[in-house]
């Protein structure tokens, strides 16, 4: 046996392939814990994950308010990005803080989530009440709560805002922000009030410590929409978009209820949040394969064959297995007809709000979309990922 061995080895040499004697022990550098960075592929896309960290203490209406009518802005600025020409996935989670007598298990709103209308929702959920902010204390929670990717390559921010000063509460923000970035999350602040005061209160020094981007803005600017001769059009269509979703499983039927219920808190907010989500609806970024059929079957195409009669929409419960599929490829290809018009439309309105906004002339003004997409923009490109320029500046402000 050790001569068979042996003979495998020199031919081996020979012919230059490697061969592992099994009986051997595994190499010290193979066993590393060091992290590996990851190849994009098909199969395991780029991944941006951004943990947002809200105020919600009772002056903080205005912050509240801008993130309800800015998430769809800031989804399209993801939905350009690329990565070696791949699509990253983008996963969002939520906190809330602003009453110290919450858990630190409370603070999350919600987890590292690709369900968009989920992070929707939970905005449109977050009260406004309390006067007590740790920002020590949910940074903490954020880094140790979430499922943080291991793989140097991929994008981890996280953003805190609010106007207090950043040092109260037991937890040292120094040593929070220290473990985030010692373990690649990058902390950006996004002080609500003057530059100074957040200077003062050390909002930048966490940024700081954390290599992250100190940001000042005004929580209580409102924005502004300049209405296109495309608005309806869009409304029109975005609604039709709805109608190619096909709900399948237990709790299929309310998520389709959920996202006809972020339309509408989208339309109420402002007519700009509601054409910056008709806009999301048609990018990559905007995925529902965990209770809609038609994306469920672009990432697994035994889907169909593998569901349950009951867990399948009534319609289709009565249809053969090849009508089945045809269903279903007929809902996809009047989606993407749509969001075509879509897309064409909003490039028009983009470029109509563009000129408008220079005939009225108006100034830049910083929210927190602005200073997200600022953020993002820089670090993401320091791990490789680069943005298409969009035709619409991101400040339709007052």
């Amino acid at each position: 046996m050790k001569k068979m061995t042996q003979i495998m080895l020199m031919a081996g040499l020979l012919l230059g392939i490697g061969f592992t004697d099994v009986g051997a022990e595994e190499p010290e550098r193979a066993r590393s814990t060091a992290i590996i960075p990851a190849t994009p592929s098909l199969e395991k896309p780029p991944l941006i994950q951004m943990a947002i960290l809200l105020d919600n203490s009772g002056s903080m209406g205005g912050l509240i308010n801008q993130a309800r009518s800015q998430l769809w802005s800031i989804v399209n600025e993801f939905a350009t990005a690329r990565r070696d020409g791949n699509v990253p996935e983008l996963q969002v989670a939520l906190f809330k803080y602003g009453r110290s007598q919450v858990s630190a298990e409370k603070l999350m709103m919600l987890p590292l989530t690709t369900d968009l209308d989920k992070v929707s929702e939970k905005l449109f959920a977050i009260e406004i009440g309390g006067g007590t902010e740790y920002c020590g204390k949910v940074i903490k929670a954020a880094t140790d709560m979430l499922k943080w990717s291991e793989a140097n390559n991929d994008l981890k921010v996280i953003f805190i805002a609010g106007n207090e000063p950043f040092t109260q509460g037991k937890v040292d923000y120094q040593k929070a922000c220290q473990t985030a970035i010692g373990r690649g999350i990058i902390v950006n602040t996004i002080h609500c009030g003057g530059e100074n005061a957040g200077i003062q209160g050390k909002w930048k020094h966490g940024a700081m410590l954390a290599d992250g981007k100190f940001m000042n803005i005004n929580q209580n600017t409102k924005v502004v929409h300049i209405e296109s001769p495309h608005d309806k059009e869009i409304e029109r269509l975005n609604r039709a978009l709805n109608s190619t979703y096909i709900p399948y499983g237990e709790n299929g039927a309310n998520h389709a209820a959920r996202q006809v219920e972020q339309d509408d808190n989208a339309t109420r907010t402002s007519k700009r949040s509601s054409m910056q989500r008709a806009e999301a609806k048609s990018s990559a970024q905007y995925r529902n394969e965990s209770w809609d059929l038609v994306d469920a079957v672009k990432n697994n195409k035994k889907i169909l064959r593998e569901l349950k009669e009951k867990d399948l929409p009534e319609e289709m419960q009565k249809m053969s297995p090849a009508e089945r599929k045809e269903h279903v490829k007929k809902m996809a290809k009047k989606r993407e007809d749509i969001q075509k018009e879509i897309v064409v439309l909003n490039k028009q309105r983009k470029k109509y709000v563009t000129q408008k906004r220079k005939e009225m002339n108006k100034g830049k003004e910083n929210t927190l979309e602005t200073a997200v997409i600022e953020a993002i923009r820089s670090q993401a490109g320091k791990k490789s990922f680069s943005f298409k320029d969009s035709n619409e500046t991101n400040n339709e402000t007052k």
